[in-house]
C-alpha cells in the first residue's frame, strides 16, 4: 500500500505538487493520470525517495521508502526505460542489480523469460529498440518479486502484442494481491487496464475513484438511436430539450436526455425505434473534460494553415 498525506513539492516559486493525499491499495490496478506538467512524475519520484517533499509525507507499507530494509524486494519501479547502461548486456544489467540486492542469478533468467528477452539477454542494450528497453525496465521492476509495482508510461514503444502483454501482466500482478500503480497518456489502453483512477492537474487532486464512477461523472453522455423516422424524432427531441447529431445509417446520437426520456418521446410521437441504447463517455472524453482547466500547454494550428492527414502542410 502507498499512502500520501498532504504531499507538497515546490521548486522555488513553482508548486509541482500541492497538498496531495491518496491511498494506492493492493489487489487492483490504479491508473495515475494527468496532463503534461500535472506533477505525476514528481509524485512518483517522491514515493521512491528520489525527491524530498517540501511538506507532507508519503509512505510505502507504513514507512518512507528510504527506511525500507530491502527496497527492491518491496517496491519495483519503471520510471525511465533507457536507464540501463548501453554498453552492458540485458543480463549483465539485471545481474548487477541482483548482486547489489541479494537476489539470485536464477531470478535474473526468470524475469528475462517473463518479459520475452531471453534470446537477446547477452546483447548490449544500446542496440535495443524503445520497446525492448521497456521490457528490460519492466524486468528490472520485477526482479525483486516485490509486492508494490510502479510503472511510468510502460507501453511506450511496444507493438500491439506487447501492449496486450503488459496489460495482462499488470492485471495478473494485481490479481495476486500486489499494489500496482501505472501512469500513462494512452487513455484507450488505460480504460482496459485500470480498475481505479487517481487524476491530478497542476499538482492538485482532481479525482480519486473507480473507473466506472469517473466515466459516469462526465457530462459527455449520450443515447444512440436507430430509426427510419429520424426527422420526426429529431424534431421531437429538440422540443423536449435535447440535442441530436446524425451518426449515419439512420442512427442518431442524442445528448441532454436519458435513455428513458428518449424512449418516452419516441412513443409519444409514434416513432418506431430499431435500436436504443445509452452510450457513456470514453475515458479520453471524460479525462479531457475533467482536466480542461488544468492543461498547461495548448496547441493551435495558425490561421490559414491546413494540415493533411499525415501532419504535413498542404497547399504549398
Amino acid at each position: 500500500m502507498i499512502e500520501a498525506r498532504s504531499l507538497t513539492k515546490r521548486y522555488g516559486p513553482t508548486v509541482a505538487v500541492s497538498d496531495l493525499s491518496f491511498t494506492i491499495r493492493p489487489g487492483i490496478v490504479t491508473g495515475f493520470l494527468g496532463p503534461n506538467g500535472a506533477g505525476k512524475t514528481t509524485t512518483m519520484r517522491m514515493i521512491l525517495g528520489l525527491d524530498r517533499p517540501t511538506s507532507g509525507s508519503v509512505t510505502v507499507d507504513g514507512m518512507p521508502y528510504a527506511d525500507l530494509d530491502c527496497p527492491m524486494r518491496e517496491v519495483g519501479a519503471l520510471l525511465d526505460a533507457r536507464a540501463a547502461h548501453g554498453g552492458r548486456s540485458a543480463r549483465s544489467h539485471l545481474l548487477s542489480m541482483a548482486q547489489t540486492n541479494g537476489i539470485s542469478r536464477r531470478r535474473v533468467d526468470e524475469v528475462l523469460g517473463i518479459v520475452g528477452l531471453s534470446d537477446v539477454a547477452r546483447k548490449r542494450s544500446k542496440g535495443f529498440s524503445l520497446g525492448m528497453n521497456q521490457r528490460l525496465g519492466i524486468a528490472g521492476a520485477l526482479l525483486g518479486d516485490p509486492q508494490i509495482l510502479m510503472f511510468d508510461e510502460p507501453v511506450n514503444g511496444l507493438d500491439p502484442e506487447g501492449i496486450v502483454w503488459i496489460r495482462q501482466l499488470m492485471r495478473s500482478l494485481a490479481a495476486e494481491g500486489r499494489t500496482v500503480l501505472v501512469s500513462s497518456h494512452l487513455m484507450a489502453e488505460m480504460e482496459h487496464t485500470a480498475d481505479h483512477l487517481l487524476v491530478i492537474g497542476r499538482g492538485q487532486l482532481i479525482a480519486d475513484c473507480g473507473m466506472a464512477e469517473f466515466l459516469d461523472r462526465a457530462s459527455v453522455q449520450s443515447v444512440r438511436v436507430r430509426t427510419q423516422q429520424a426527422d420526426v424524432l429529431a424534431a421531437a427531441v429538440a422540443a423536449g430539450g435535447g440535442t441530436i447529431v446524425s451518426a449515419g445509417d439512420d442512427q442518431l446520437e442524442v445528448h441532454g436526455l436519458t435513455e428513458d426520456q428518449v424512449a418516452d418521446i419516441a412513443f409519444a410521437n409514434g416513432v418506431r425505434l430499431q435500436h436504443l441504447a445509452a452510450s457513456r463517455a470514453s475515458l479520453e472524453q471524460a479525462f479531457m473534460e475533467m482536466t480542461a482547466d488544468s492543461v498547461e500547454y495548448h496547441a493551435a494550428v495558425p490561421d490559414g494553415l491546413q494540415l493533411t492527414h499525415n501532419g504535413t502542410e498542404a497547399g504549398r
